[in-house]
């Protein structure tokens, strides 16, 4: 059994030492709650229940305390995709709910299975999800002040793999603040989130680059055609490097091998395994 989670990045996290501090302690108690909830559920179980943990923690720009975009409103984005079945599914630009992750949980079991915008909120409502307001006063002061230009790179992510050996991976963003209304993020696309038998991957940093690769996807086929992760995910980097892309991702193989990279510093993550704890 292995989990990896991250909180996007953080580029603030440079100079505010204690900023970055309280992310990484979060991180850490959330991994290690998440990990004793994987003992007795399945991956899939798992990285829903940690990607809401995450999305209720202001610290991260996912759910509670997403960013806010240029229109004043807070649209959230979230995926979740099961390496055993392939399910994948995905809210995009949803507003006023708790947590994207189980709406997209939710519509794992429908044939239409992406939904955006009103439909989204629609199928909330009518799927017993209430009313939440997920703006803080903080992001609110943020948006007010246009001083949010460095905090617009964060994205949180589970990957797991449970003892049964499946794999499972979800991903969740409240977007980078001051965008374009409605647009769309790599979150809630294979592209940010993808996972089959062989890995599963979650991405965060700047969706217009990581949709231009297809980072997720490319790195699980990697792995697929046999490319260790680290090897599939170095390559894929390389690639990325080609249009000066920023992103980061962590990622489980079947094979039980964790790995986790970035092309910028300050994405934060932590992991848990049955004899090891990671934390950075």
């Amino acid at each position: 059994m292995k989990i990896i989670i991250h909180g996007g990045f953080f580029s603030e996290s440079a100079t505010n030492q204690e900023t970055k501090k309280a992310k990484q302690n979060a991180l850490s108690a959330i991994v290690q709650q998440s990990y004793e909830y994987l003992k007795k559920h399945t991956a899939l179980e798992t990285v829903v229940y940690a990607t809401t943990l995450l999305e209720d923690n202001e610290l991260f720009n996912a759910g509670l305390g997403s960013q806010v975009q240029s229109d004043g409103k807070v649209r959230m984005s979230a995926a979740l995709m099961d390496g055993k079945s392939h399910k994948f599914s995905g809210v995009i630009n949803i507003e006023n709910v708790q947590h994207p992750i189980k709406i997209a949980e939710r519509l794992s079991a429908c044939e239409d299975s992406v939904l955006s915008g009103e439909g989204a909120v629609e199928f909330a409502r009518n799927n017993g999800f209430g009313f939440y307001n997920p703006i803080t006063p903080q992001r609110q002061q943020e948006f007010e002040t246009k001083r949010n230009e460095s905090l617009r790179k964060g994205t949180v992510g589970c990957v797991a793999l449970d003892q049964h050996g499946n794999l499972a991976t979800a991903t969740s963003t409240g977007g980078k603040g001051f965008e374009f209304p409605c647009r769309v993020s790599d979150s809630a696309t294979v592209a940010g989130n993808f996972a089959n038998q062989h890995a599963a991957i979650s991405c965060t940093g700047v969706g217009e680059d990581i949709v231009s690769v297809a980072l997720a996807a490319k790195i699980v086929t990697r792995v697929t055609d046999g490319f260790t992760l680290q090897q599939a995910c170095d390559k894929s980097f390389l690639e990325l490097a080609e249009i000066d892309g920023f992103a980061g991702v962590i990622g489980i193989a079947a094979s039980g091998e964790v790995y986790h990279t970035d092309s910028h510093p300050y994405m934060v993550w932590a992991a848990l395994d049955v004899t090891l704890k990671v934390f950075e």
